[in-house]
C-alpha cells in the first residue's frame, strides 16, 4: 500500500505539471483558434533559462524566475503573437498549424545550437534542503507540493480570469466571433496577445516545475508537450476542469506503469509511449467537437503538363548523373539523399497537396520501409524493394481506419502521436516471433542495408546508388503526376475542398483516405529504403518524429500541390549542407534554416516552386538562351569530368550564366498587351491589383 500510495503522489505531481501545461495550451486555443505545437518547446527554452540563470550564472533563484517568468516568457509569447501568428491569422488552419510546427523545429535546433546536448545540466529541485512532509505511510517533498499547489493555483486563477473579469470574457467572445466581439468594444487583438503571454507563462511554468525530474535534454523536454496535448483532448480543447482530469489520468498512468509494469525487454518502451498511446486513444473514442476557426483557404492544385513532366523527370536523372560524376563517394553519401529523402518528401503530395490530410508521421512509415529492406533486402533482391512498398503502404492503411474520425488540427495530433509510439516502442523493441515468423525492427541497435542487384549486377557504390534513387524519384515523380489528372485524383481534389460534399454526392470516404493514405506511405516507404542503401546503416533515431519535423516544413514551402516539390525538398533540406563541408561552425545554422523558412511561409502561401516557375518560365521558353544555358551546362560538366575546373568553379559558373540568361529572355521577352476585363470580372479573368480599390472608390464617388 506504501508503494501505491508513494506511486499516486509522483503521478499527482506529474499530473499538475500537465495540466499547468495543458491549460496554457487550452487557453490560447480557445482565445485565438490556434493549436500551439511548439507550446512545449515554450517550456524548454524557459527550463534551459532558468538553468542558465541559476546554475550557469549564479543568479538567486527568485531573481531568475521573476526574470524568467515576468520578462522572458511575456517577451516571447509577444513576438510570436505579434511576428508570426498575426500576420497568418488570415490564412487557413494548416498554415497556422504549420507555423507552429516551424516553430517547434527552429526551438529544438536553437536550443541545441546554445545548450551542448551532451553536456549534462543537472537542476536542483525547490526546497531541496527541507525534510519531506509525511502524509501517513506516504512522502512528498516541498517540490511535490509546491507543484501541486501551484496547479491549484492556476486553475483557480483561470477561472477566475475567464469567468468574472472582463479581460477573459472579451477572451470568450473573441473566439466564437471576432467581428461581433468587436462592435461591443471588444479588442479582438488585444484578447488574442492576452492569450499568447498567459499561455507561455503557464508553459514556462511547467517547464521549470519538471525539469528537476527529468533530463534537462531539448527534445525530451519539447515532446512531454505529447502528455499536455492529451489532456487537452481530454478537455476537447476548451473544458478546462476536463483537461486537469485529463492531466491526472495521463500523471497517474506514467507513474503506475513505471512501478508496476512487469520488467523484460520488451514493455519499458511502453511507458514511455503510453502518453502517446493515450493521446490516440482519446483522439478515436472521444467525440471531437467542431474546431475553432475552420475556415478554408484552398490553394488551387493545378493539373502537371502532359509535355513538362517527362522532361522534369529526366531532368532529374541528368542532375543525379552529374553529380554521380563530379563528387566524391565521401560528398555522395552527403547528397546523395537529395533523391531518397526527396521521394519521402514526394509522399506529402496526394496525401496533403491533393486529398488535404494533414501526417505528421511521413518520416516514420520512411523507417518501415528502410527495415523492411534492411531485413528482407540482405542480398540486394529487388522484391524486397517492393515487399518494403507494400508494408509501409499497410501501416498508411492501418493509419488511416482512425483518422476517418480526424480532421484538421486532430489528425496532425493522431499521425503525430502514432510517430511517437513507433520512435518510443515499437521501433525500439528486440526481435520476437509471431506464429513461427520472425519479426524484427531496429533490434535495439541499427539496421544495415545494401544496394540492389539489377540485371545481374550488385549496385552499391554511393555513386551507383544516387543514380538509382534518381531515377526512383523521376518515376513517382511522372506517378503523381499521372495521379493528378486521373478520375482518383480528381476525386482527391474533391475530398479536400469538402468531405461532406464528397460523401453526399457518392464519394466512399473510407476507400478514398485509405487509398491515399496508402500510397503515400508507401512513396515514403520507398525513399526510406533508398535512404537506407545509401547511408548503409540506419538507426531509429534518424526516422523519429523530430527528424521528420523539417522535411515536412520544407515540403511545405515548397508547395504541396507541386510534382517538382520531392526534388525542391531533397535540395533544400539536403543542399545547405555545403555550408558545413565549408565551415564547420555552420552546422548550427543550417539545422534552423527550416524552422526559419516554414515561419516565412505567410508571405508565399502558394509555395515557393510556383513562385520559381513564373520566375524561370521566359528562360524556358526562349529558343535561343535555353539551348545557350544547356549548352554552357554540358560544357562545364566536360570541363569538370577532365578535371580542367573543380567544383566550385562549376557550381558558381553555372549559376551565374542561368542568372544572367534569365534575366536576358525576360528582357526579350514582349510584354503582353493586358485584355480589357470588365470591371465585375476584376480578380477572376485577371488578378485583383492594389490600385483597383482605389479606381472603384473613384469611380463610385463620380457615379
Amino acid at each position: 500500500m506504501e508503494q501505491f500510495l508513494t506511486f499516486g503522489i509522483v503521478g499527482l505531481t506529474t499530473a499538475a505539471v500537465y495540466a499547468v501545461i495543458g491549460s496554457g495550451l487550452v487557453l490560447t486555443y480557445v482565445t485565438t483558434g490556434v493549436f500551439n505545437f511548439a507550446h512545449g518547446a515554450a517550456g524548454m527554452l524557459a527550463a534551459f533559462c532558468y538553468w542558465q540563470f541559476t546554475v550557469g550564472w549564479g543568479w538567486p533563484v527568485p531573481v531568475a524566475l521573476a526574470v524568467v517568468l515576468l520578462v522572458l516568457a511575456p517577451g516571447f509569447g509577444l513576438a510570436v503573437e505579434r511576428v508570426l501568428m498575426r500576420p497568418v491569422q488570415h490564412l487557413g488552419e494548416a498554415e497556422r498549424l504549420v507555423m507552429t510546427v516551424a516553430l517547434l523545429s527552429g526551438a529544438i535546433a536553437a536550443a541545441r545550437w546554445i545548450w551542448d546536448p551532451n553536456v549534462p545540466r543537472p537542476l536542483q529541485t525547490f526546497f531541496a534542503d527541507r525534510d519531506a512532509l509525511h502524509l501517513g505511510p506516504a512522502t512528498v517533498t516541498w517540490h511535490q507540493a509546491l507543484t501541486m499547489t501551484v496547479a491549484v493555483a492556476v486553475a483557480a486563477g483561470l477561472w477566475f480570469l475567464l469567468n468574472r473579469t472582463r479581460a477573459g470574457t472579451e477572451m470568450r467572445a473573441t473566439v466564437d466571433d471576432p467581428a461581433l466581439a468587436r462592435l461591443t468594444g471588444a479588442d479582438p487583438t488585444r484578447a488574442g496577445r492576452t492569450a499568447w503571454i498567459l499561455g507561455t507563462q503557464l508553459a514556462a511554468i511547467g517547464g521549470i516545475l519538471i525539469a528537476p525530474t527529468v533530463a534537462l535534454d531539448a527534445s525530451q523536454l519539447s515532446l512531454l508537450i505529447v502528455s499536455a496535448y492529451t489532456a487537452a483532448v481530454f478537455g476537447r480543447l476548451r473544458s478546462l476542469p476536463l483537461t486537469f482530469l485529463g492531466a491526472v489520468v495521463v500523471g497517474c498512468l506514467e507513474s503506475y506503469l513505471t512501478g508496476y509494469l512487469p520488467q523484460n525487454d520488451y514493455l519499458p518502451g511502453l511507458r514511455l509511449a503510453a502518453p502517446a498511446l493515450l493521446l490516440f486513444l482519446a483522439l478515436l473514442f472521444f467525440r471531437n467537437p467542431r474546431l475553432r476557426h475552420r475556415e478554408h483557404r484552398l490553394v488551387q492544385v493545378p493539373a502537371p503538363s502532359l509535355r513538362g513532366t517527362p522532361v522534369f523527370a529526366a531532368a532529374t536523372v541528368v542532375f543525379a548523373l552529374v553529380l554521380a560524376t563530379t563528387l566524391g563517394e565521401a560528398d555522395l553519401v552527403t547528397y546523395g539523399p537529395i533523391f531518397s529523402l526527396g521521394i519521402v518528401a514526394l509522399s506529402y503530395v496526394p496525401l496533403a497537396g491533393y486529398a488535404g490530410q494533414i501526417s505528421l508521421c511521413q518520416l516514420s512509415m520512411a523507417g518501415i520501409g528502410a527495415v523492411v529492406w534492411g531485413h528482407l533486402g540482405s542480398h540486394g533482391q529487388l522484391w524486397a524493394l517492393a515487399a518494403a512498398i507494400a508494408v509501409s503502404a499497410a501501416a498508411g492503411a492501418l493509419v488511416a481506419l482512425p483518422a476517418l474520425r480526424f480532421s484538421g488540427v486532430y489528425l496532425a495530433l493522431g499521425t503525430a502521436a502514432f510517430a511517437v509510439v513507433l520512435d518510443r516502442w515499437i521501433f525500439t523493441l528486440p526481435s520476437f516471433d509471431v506464429l513461427g515468423m520472425r519479426i524484427a525492427f531496429f533490434d535495439q541497435g541499427s539496421v544495415n542495408a545494401v544496394g540492389p542487384s539489377l540485371f545481374g549486377q550488385h549496385l552499391n557504390s554511393a555513386s551507383e546508388l544516387t543514380v538509382v534513387a534518381a531515377v526512383c524519384l523521376g518515376l513517382a515523380s511522372l506517378g503523381v503526376a499521372w495521379l493528378r489528372r486521373s478520375g482518383f485524383g480528381r476525386r482527391l481534389i474533391a475530398l479536400r475542398d469538402s468531405e461532406a460534399a464528397y460523401a453526399t454526392l457518392g464519394g466512399n470516404l473510407l476507400v478514398a483516405k485509405v487509398a491515399v493514405f496508402a500510397l503515400s506511405a508507401g512513396i515514403a516507404g520507398l525513399g526510406g529504403a533508398l535512404y537506407g542503401m545509401q547511408q548503409q546503416a540506419v538507426t531509429a533515431d534518424q526516422f523519429s518524429l523530430i527528424a521528420g519535423l523539417p522535411i515536412f516544413l520544407v515540403a511545405v514551402i515548397g508547395g504541396l500541390g507541386a510534382v517538382g516539390n520531392g526534388l525542391f525538398a531533397g535540395t533544400a533540406y539536403i543542399g545547405p549542407n555545403i555550408l558545413i563541408g565549408l565551415a564547420s561552425w555552420t552546422q548550427n545554422i543550417v539545422s534552423v534554416l527550416p524552422a526559419l523558412a516554414g515561419m516565412g511561409l505567410g508571405h508565399s502561401p502558394q509555395g515557393l516552386i510556383s513562385r520559381l516557375r513564373s520566375q524561370w518560365e521566359p528562360l524556358g521558353r526562349d529558343r535561343i538562351a535555353l539551348p545557350a544555358l544547356l549548352a554552357a551546362l554540358a560544357l562545364g560538366w566536360a570541363l569538370r569530368l577532365t578535371d580542367l575546373i573543380n567544383g566550385w568553379t562549376l557550381l558558381l559558373g553555372s549559376l551565374a550564366v542561368a542568372y544572367a540568361l534569365r534575366a536576358w529572355a525576360a528582357a526579350r521577352r514582349a510584354p503582353e498587351a493586358a485584355p480589357d476585363v470588365p470591371v465585375e470580372w476584376w480578380g477572376v479573368r485577371r488578378p485583383w491589383r492594389p490600385q483597383d480599390r482605389e479606381v472603384l472608390a473613384r469611380a463610385t464617388a463620380g457615379s
